[in-house]
């Protein structure tokens, strides 16, 4: 999916959202939580994440979501990894594969009632791009990080002259549901 694209679509999906003032990623889950009528867990990993394991999951069970993060890592990159989950949560993403093994040693009371499981591995299909673009908007709203900012000079000029001048600023979006 085209980058601009992909911006603007997904600012039409978490414009509905209104952010805690002051923003915290606890508060926004609990808003959602109460918005979608579903209890809505935060949680840490029980162990730090090594390459190739998820440092974010969204698990989806018949009585709420569990959205659990990396709490090994910065306050500020925790807030990106529980937006990019908060991200597959309001796009409806749909797991596309055995997540069985990944929540076998979370601590959920009943596995039998889990539905879905989407863990954060990589970034290169369509719905990570979209949870992480996500992540980044709602990020980008609270304050926690600078909204993308036009170059100068020599990379300005190379944009303008490429026809991108004005382009980056927009982008793309995720379909809700």
């Amino acid at each position: 999916m085209h980058w601009r694209r992909l911006r603007r679509q997904c600012r039409k999906v978490i414009s509905g959202i209104p952010l805690p003032e002051p923003f915290s990623a606890q508060e926004l889950c609990t808003r959602l939580a109460a918005e979608r009528a579903r209890p809505l867990h935060l949680l840490p990993l029980p162990t730090p994440t090594v390459p190739g394991t998820p440092s974010g999951m969204w698990l989806v069970t018949e009585r709420g979501d569990y959205v659990f993060y990396d709490a090994q890592t910065s306050p500020l990159h925790q807030e990106h990894i529980i937006m990019h989950e908060i991200g597959h949560m309001v796009c409806d993403h749909r797991s596309q594969g055995d997540g069985q093994r990944l929540y076998r040693h979370l601590d959920i009371a009943d596995p039998q009632s889990i539905r879905q499981v989407l863990p954060r591995l990589r970034y290169s299909d369509e719905q990570e791009q979209e949870a992480e673009m996500i992540a980044t908007l709602i990020l980008e709203a609270a304050g926690r990080l600078p909204a993308p900012a036009r170059l100068s000079g020599m990379l300005g000029g190379l944009e303008s002259a490429m026809g991108l001048r004005g382009l980056r600023t927009t982008g793309a979006s995720c379909p809700r549901g």
